[in-house]
């Protein structure tokens, strides 16, 4: 069993009736399995709650004569003890590696920490650097950079001024105005058209429409300004559709 300080210790105990140091270990109870009877003899035997790691090995050796055969397993405390020692026991002692080694009273479990503590206390180091790899690091937030807002772009708009009418007649009359003149005002922009009738004859300009001429020799007298204001108009509808 491992301490863990600037030097790691190893645990050895005393015997009360041999007087002997040797390795903490015991007998199973039954339904126990070998690494639940480690651990609760090294509980008992040191009074130190432990962590169990690895296993070590296993060392037979003859006693009494019958051979009994211990399993070893890494084990680490890193508090003060928790529980009294067992009556069997007179001393607990923490030393290195090697003055553990010399402190043991039994040969075979000499050479057994002799060669299997070196692997132990790696095993420790290395478990050791693999946990200070694991912890998570902080990650440095980048700041975003800051962006000034987009100025919004007015798209101009040009809107034609609304056209101005002029009447083309007088202040005391009316003004007849059908899709069909306004239409036809756009193709006749300051043309002369004669119609079928040799005698009438209609102007248009921009501006304004001419009235008929009144017809010659014995024809009948002209009608009233409405009546040829109708002729006009009926006469371009005549005229407007020939021309189609």
């Amino acid at each position: 069993m491992l301490r863990q300080e600037e030097t790691p210790l190893v645990a050895v105990v005393r015997l009360r009736k041999r007087n002997e140091w040797v390795l903490p270990k015991g007998k199973l109870d039954d339904g126990e399995t070998p690494r639940d009877a480690a651990e609760r003899e090294v509980l008992e035997e040191t009074g130190h709650d432990v962590s169990v790691h690895e296993f070590l090995g296993t060392l037979v050796y003859e006693s009494g004569g019958r051979y009994k055969v211990v399993h070893y397993w890494r084990m680490e405390t890193s508090g003060e003890p928790t529980h009294a020692l067992m009556d069997d026991i007179r001393a607990v002692d923490w030393l290195p590696l090697d003055a553990a080694v010399e402190r043991l009273s039994r040969a075979y479990e000499r050479a057994f920490l002799a060669n299997v503590g070196p692997i132990a206390l790696e095993s420790a180091a290395l478990a050791r650097r693999t946990k200070v790899k694991k912890q998570p690091v902080p990650e440095k937030r980048r700041r975003q950079p800051a962006v000034a807002p987009q100025p919004s772009l007015a798209i101009p708009v040009s809107v034609a001024p609304p056209p101005v009418l002029t009447s083309p007649v007088g202040p005391d009359e009316s003004l007849i105005a059908g899709s069909d003149v306004v239409e036809a005002a756009s193709f006749v922009d300051s043309t002369t058209i004669t119609t079928p009738s040799a005698q009438d004859t209609v102007v248009a300009t921009e501006s304004a429409a001419t009235e008929m001429q009144p017809p010659s020799g014995n024809q009948a007298a002209a009608g009233t300004p409405r009546d040829r204001r109708v002729n006009l108009v009926q006469k371009v509808r005549d005229w407007l559709r020939r021309a189609a």
